[in-house]
């Protein structure tokens, strides 16, 4: 399983004010095993679209890359990413929303440690 991780500053908003940004990729590529973590302002924004797509694009011949996305909600970046992910013609189970808001670093963390090890064992149901 190779991850890729995209962190969404949303505009340095109030949910997001707990987290470090300048240190939250440090601290993804040297706790979990990702193959990189990156920050952007605003991921559903054009520009943040238009990098998710490229992002998912690397991974369309392999199942078994998935991008973890870091942002707002896990419903709404479902929504928010919908046509992203169609375009890329990925499987959306290649995109991994992770629920950053409200939360430090090490928040962050653990919420994508539990991620990761639900895609590592895909019997197990969410709570």
């Amino acid at each position: 399983m190779k991850v890729k991780t995209l962190i969404c500053n949303c505009k340095n908003q109030d949910p997001f004010r707990l987290a470090d940004m300048n240190s939250l990729p440090f601290d993804i590529e040297s706790e979990l095993d990702v193959a990189y973590a990156a920050v952007h302002p605003q991921l559903c924004g054009p520009g943040g679209k238009e990098l998710l797509e490229d992002v998912l694009r690397s991974a369309e011949d392999d199942p078994d890359t998935f991008v973890v996305v870091c942002a707002c909600d896990e419903p709404t970046q479902r929504k928010l990413f919908r046509k992203v992910v169609q375009n890329a013609e990925v499987d959306e189970k290649q995109l991994v929303p992770v629920d950053a808001r409200n939360t430090t670093n090490d928040g962050i963390l653990e919420r994508i440690r539990e991620r990761l090890h639900e895609l590592a064992n895909p019997k197990k149901r969410r709570h």
